[in-house]
């Protein structure tokens, strides 16, 4: 069946890798935030921009919601989830309406995850778990804002269909932000 060792120990680790993966994400509890997560989902969104680079003006570093996560997203045709591993949280993303745009048009908002909670697969769980949302809700595409030389999120948001655009959508107030994406759903 196998031709020698080297195809062994391939097979076992390729099985012993997607083994891992599968342990990480039933580990990994994707839910809707409450109230009590505001404090350390803002100081999380926070440290990311900051270990990330991003200028603190013009971007979501800046925003009052921040410090009131749930009370921003407990509104209709809004949602916001975290990503939580033995009870901490390790990362969240969300969905909203884009404003000043099509009512069919929403934004993927707020996606950070602490340097732990990367290249696990959490991302993909969770952008299928916000685009799940958006379409029970009726939105038909998905706008997102990032940094040029975000690229791993880049290519993560392009692999799940995304496409680059030549400029800004809505009114986010997030002008540092220089690349802009889209998604039919």
């Amino acid at each position: 069946m196998f031709k020698d060792d080297q195809d062994c120990v391939l097979i076992a680790t390729l099985l012993s890798t997607k083994v891992v993966l599968n342990i990480i994400m039933s580990i990994v509890k994707i839910r809707k935030i409450t109230s009590e997560d505001n404090k350390t989902l803002g100081q999380l969104i926070r440290d990311v921009l900051v270990e990330m680079g991003v200028p603190k003006i013009g971007t979501a570093y800046e925003d009052k919601a921040l410090d009131m996560m749930y009370e921003t997203y407990d509104q209709p045709r809004r949602s916001y989830y975290v990503a939580e591993e033995d009870g901490k949280i390790i990362g969240g993303a969300g969905i909203a309406p884009l404003e000043k745009e099509a009512r069919e048009i929403c934004e993927l908002q707020k996606m950070y995850f602490l340097p732990e909670a990367r290249g696990k697969g959490i991302g993909s769980k969770m952008i299928y778990t916000c685009l799940g949302f958006a379409k029970e809700q009726g939105f038909t595409r998905c706008y997102l804002e990032t940094m040029p030389y975000m690229e791993s999120a880049r290519k993560l948001y392009q692999k799940l269909g995304f496409e680059d655009l030549d400029g800004p959508m809505g009114n986010t107030g997030h002008y540092s932000c220089q690349a802009w994406m889209i998604k039919d759903l």
